[in-house]
């Protein structure tokens, strides 16, 4: 019986493992969401500040400040590459952590497997011990019988 509870405490120690695993995964998915969200607004302002130089520009603009929009249009190539970047390593610890997730699950069902075939066993020779017994009264019913 010692065995039996040691092993269902291993189970629940497993189980809160890969219960954490799995936060730890669904955070990480979360952030690789917001991390995609944070380009693709960067991406649409970058549209739009272009389609507003492009407006501007047939008014007519000045040198100096057609060099400034060039220069804060760079900065935003420069923030959309980093932000790929961020997507690219979000998306990497996301994938770790399903694989870690993945690996708990195998060992939590693993224990629980162990577990099963064990209370198999024990109910196998709880009810190899309970027809012994029963031959054994029959047994003596049938000696009695005879005598």
């Amino acid at each position: 019986m010692s065995q039996e509870r040691q092993l269902n405490l291993v189970a629940r120690w497993e189980k809160d493992k890969e219960q954490q695993a799995a936060q730890h995964l669904q955070q990480a998915e979360h952030y690789w969401q917001q991390q995609k969200q944070k380009l693709a607004s960067l991406q649409a302002y970058r549209v739009s500040y272009l389609n507003d130089i492009q407006s501007k520009g047939q008014q007519g603009l000045k040198a100096q400040s057609f060099n400034q929009h060039q220069a804060f249009l760079s900065k935003l190539d420069k923030a959309c590459e980093q932000q790929m970047h961020a997507i690219a390593k979000a998306r990497l610890v996301a994938d770790q952590r399903r694989k870690m997730w993945l690996e708990q699950q195998k060992k939590r069902r693993a224990v629980e497997s162990l577990l099963e075939r064990k209370a198999q066993q024990r109910l196998y020779k709880e009810q190899r011990a309970e027809q012994a017994m029963l031959d054994e009264i029959a047994t003596q019913r049938f000696i009695r019988g005879q005598l």
